[in-house]
């Protein structure tokens, strides 16, 4: 008979994460832009991110020239359904472009979810994301030399010791967790191609209610256990944001949703929920906007006495 013991369990899982999340130490001053779930792809028709991706560079590249932090909370790379890194790159360039501008001035934190789950793997990132063949010059050109990804990220405030505990959420799903192989193996064979012809995959908490739900409870009672932390998550794709006194659960919601991308922003002090869009002028053209949410509300609205 097969007894789950500890190690199975969602509680030791972001336990885990916590206990050894990178810290980055923070003050009021410091500016922080929250994605995840980007899910590039390879600009196929299985490539959700292929729709939004003009909104995000346009998103990401405001972030870059005003001076934020870019934190990717997971599942940035569509490594499940595509094969290799090299695809990705080479449908969304511009992108990785912009990132390693990121990257160059340290201001670059990620975060791997179950679909890019291979970079927890320190060789396998040194070997996939060190360098580049540039076409133009005809040799290997520096990427992202000499990244690490990390399972949770602690954003640690300088003055007031509040910590705002950063992962993917995944660790809440554990079919996601410890069977992401062969979750891995259906999507390619099976849900993939079943996904161009608009049948999603079920064993996904952003396309299952019910699983969605279970993720959500599971990760609300891991931040209640630890003395109401404020914690950001992705995984399921849906966008919360409490109000001071409620179990501090924020998820930034993902860069594939229908013409729109969500996310968290960190400035001044304060936390706010964001979707950047395309609107309509009256003159009938096209425009790139952000809207907010939710929030802004102060960081240390949700602090608790330890």
């Amino acid at each position: 008979m097969f007894i789950f013991t500890p190690m199975f369990s969602a509680k030791k899982r972001l336990d885990n994460a916590y206990n050894n999340a990178k810290v980055v130490e923070f003050d009021d001053d410091s500016k922080f832009i929250l994605f995840s779930d980007c899910h590039r792809g390879d600009n196929s028709f299985a490539d959700d991110f292929s729709n939004n991706r003009n909104i995000y560079y346009h998103a990401l590249k405001h972030y870059f020239d005003e001076g934020f932090q870019y934190c990717e909370i997971g599942d940035g790379d569509e490594l499940w359904e595509n094969l290799s890194f090299k695809s990705i790159l080479d449908a969304h360039k511009n992108v990785y472009m912009l990132l390693k501008n990121f990257h160059k001035g340290n201001r670059l934190h990620m975060i791997w979810g179950n679909h890019d789950m291979v970079y927890r793997n320190p060789d396998y990132v040194k070997k996939h994301l060190s360098t580049y063949f540039d076409a133009k010059t005809g040799k290997d050109e520096e990427l992202f030399n000499d990244i690490t990804y990390h399972e949770g990220i602690i954003l640690k405030h300088c003055s007031t010791n509040q910590e705002i505990f950063l992962t993917h959420g995944h660790q809440a799903d554990w079919w996601n967790y410890l069977f992401w192989k062969w979750s891995r193996f259906m999507v390619r064979v099976l849900w993939k191609p079943l996904n161009v012809m608009g049948i999603a995959d079920p064993t996904s908490p952003a396309k299952n209610y019910t699983e969605l739900i279970k993720v959500e409870r599971k990760t609300k009672n891991w931040i209640t256990d630890n003395n109401n932390l404020v914690t950001v998550v992705g995984h399921t794709h849906r966008p919360r944001f409490p109000e001071p006194g409620d179990i501090a659960f924020f998820n930034d919601g993902s860069c594939v949703h229908p013409r729109s991308i969500t996310g968290i922003e960190i400035e001044n002090g304060e936390i706010s929920l964001i979707k950047w869009s395309i609107a309509t002028k009256d003159d009938g053209t096209l425009q790139i906007i952000k809207d907010v949410l939710e929030g802004p509300r102060a960081l240390i609205s949700y602090k608790t006495s330890s």
